[in-house]
C-alpha cells in the first residue's frame, strides 16, 4: 500500500495541511466561485445582501463538495492507488482511514445543508440536489458513458445556479445556456485530458475506458461553440443600453473567446485534468480573465 513514506521529498514538503483537510481538496474549492456568476451577470454582486448571500453559498458549496470528495476517494481508493497523481491523495496514501473519511463526509454535508436552508430554502434544495445527484453518480452511474459527463456537468451547473437562488435573483436563458454548455465543455475537456495523460493506463479508470479521444473532442468542440455563441448573443443584447454609449459587453466577447480558446488549448495538450490547476497556474488565462471582467463589470455596474 502506498503511504507517505514512499512519497518523493518534494511531495512531503508540500503536504503542510493535515490529512483530513487535504482529503477535502481545498484547492478544488476554487470551482465554487461559480456561485458569483449569476449575481455578477445581474449586476447585483456588490449589493451587501447579495454579496453576503453569495459568500454563504460559496462556503456551503465548499462543504458539500468536500463531502462528495471524501465519499468518492473512499470508494475509489484502490483505483486511485494505480493513478500516477491520485495515489498521493490522503485516503489512497493511507494517511486518512476510510471510516474517518465517511464521518467527515457526514459532518460536512450536514453543516452545508444547515447553512443553505438558513440562507435561503432554494439554496438548501440546490445543495441537497447536488449531494444526492453526486452520490447517485458515485454509487451507480460513474461508469456509464454520457451519463457520466451529464452528472458531473450538472455539478458545475448547480454551482452557477446556487449564487442566484441564494440571493433570490432571476436566472436568464442566456446565463443558463452558457452555464450548462460551459459545464459540459469543462467536463468533456477534463475527461479528454485524463485519457490523454494516462494513455495506455486509461484502462485502470473505468470512467475512461469506454471513451475515445475523438469522441470527447467532438463533445467539447460542440460545447465550446454553443458557449461562445450564447455568450455573444447575451453581450449583443445587453449592449443596447450601456455606460457612455460604449458597448462594453460586446467588447468583452474578445477576451472571453480568447480565454475559452486558451483553456481549449490546455485541454488539447492534456493539461486540463484538474480545471482549478489550469486557472491557478496559467498567467495568460488569468490576464484574459481580468480583461474580460473589467468591461463586464463596467457594463453591469455602470
Amino acid at each position: 500500500m502506498t503511504n507517505t513514506e514512499n512519497l518523493p521529498e518534494a511531495d512531503r514538503k508540500k503536504s503542510v495541511m493535515p490529512a483530513w483537510l487535504r482529503a477535502m481538496r481545498p484547492k478544488q474549492w476554487v470551482k465554487n466561485v461559480l456561485v458569483l456568476a449569476a449575481p455578477l451577470a445581474a449586476g447585483q454582486l456588490l449589493q451587501p445582501a447579495v454579496l453576503l448571500a453569495s459568500a454563504w453559498a460559496f462556503v456551503s458549496f465548499s462543504l458539500v463538495s468536500a463531502s462528495i470528495y471524501l465519499i468518492n476517494d473512499s470508494r475509489d481508493v484502490e483505483a486511485d492507488r494505480l493513478h500516477p497523481k491520485k495515489r498521493f491523495r490522503p485516503i489512497a496514501a493511507g494517511e486518512l482511514s476510510i471510516p474517518t473519511a465517511y464521518v467527515l463526509a457526514a459532518i460536512t454535508v450536514a453543516a452545508s445543508l444547515a447553512i443553505g436552508f438558513w440562507v435561503a430554502p432554494l439554496l438548501g434544495v440546490t445543495l441537497a440536489s447536488y449531494w444526492v445527484l453526486q452520490v447517485i453518480y458515485s454509487l451507480f452511474l460513474k461508469h456509464q458513458p454520457i451519463i457520466d459527463l451529464a452528472m458531473v456537468a450538472a455539478g458545475f451547473l448547480l454551482r452557477a445556479v446556487a449564487g442566484g437562488v441564494a440571493a433570490g435573483l432571476p436566472l436568464s436563458q442566456w446565463f443558463l445556456l452558457v452555464a450548462s454548455f460551459g459545464s459540459l465543455f469543462m467536463v468533456a475537456g477534463k475527461r479528454y485530458s485524463e485519457l490523454k495523460e494516462l494513455g495506455t493506463e486509461a484502462g485502470t479508470r473505468a470512467s475512461l475506458e469506454r471513451y475515445t479521444k475523438s469522441y470527447l473532442r467532438e463533445v467539447w468542440s460542440v460545447s465550446i461553440a454553443i458557449v461562445i455563441m450564447s455568450y455573444s448573443l447575451w453581450a449583443f443584447e445587453q449592449a443596447k443600453t450601456q455606460l457612455w454609449g460604449i458597448p462594453w459587453t460586446t467588447i468583452s466577447i474578445a477576451p472571453f473567446t480568447l480565454a475559452v480558446l486558451r483553456y481549449a488549448m490546455k485541454i488539447d495538450q492534456g493539461q486540463a485534468g484538474e480545471p482549478e490547476d489550469v486557472v491557478l497556474s496559467d498567467p495568460i488565462l488569468q490576464v484574459l480573465a481580468v480583461l474580460w471582467v473589467i468591461p463586464v463589470a463596467v457594463a453591469v455596474f455602470g
